[in-house]
């Protein structure tokens, strides 16, 4: 154990060793490693259309349409590279994905970098249908 005191943040999480500090964690700059968010877009027929599917925390898993909007599918165009938002379509309408779903509620002003910056529910693993992953098209 250290010999000094560390600082610590609530609503943090961190593993050291065999312990793990689950209601307080340790501000370890150099034990930070932030997780890479990747994005693609499935079986739309181009790279710019298709059900939206986010790599995170090392597996692929889709967005449920709960208030997906074309604001929403702006900001998923923008990060890919894809132009601007021409539909949001929901109900699994590039077919239903598989893998967790990743989040839902998602709300973005539609000015975000990427998706990880919008208002949304907690991203995490949740095993819900598929019957309602999101899609875009892009121009």
């Amino acid at each position: 154990m250290p010999s000094r005191p560390l600082h610590c943040e609530l609503g943090m999480q961190a593993a050291i060793g065999a312990f793990t500090i689950t209601q307080y964690s340790l501000w370890l700059p150099f034990l930070y490693f932030p997780e890479t968010v990747r994005l693609r877009l499935a079986n739309g027929g181009s790279p710019c259309a298709g059900r939206v599917e986010i790599h995170y925390r090392g597996q692929w898993g889709t967005v449920d349409d709960d208030l997906w909007d074309l604001l929403d599918a702006a900001v998923v165009c923008r990060e890919l590279d894809c132009g601007t938002a021409v539909s949001a379509p929901g109900g699994a309408h590039f077919g239903r994905g598989s893998g967790p779903i990743v989040t839902w509620d998602v709300e973005c002003s539609g000015t975000e970098r990427a998706l990880k910056e919008c208002q949304s529910e907690e991203w995490d693993h949740y095993s819900i249908s598929h019957n309602y992953d999101v899609g875009v098209v892009c121009s």
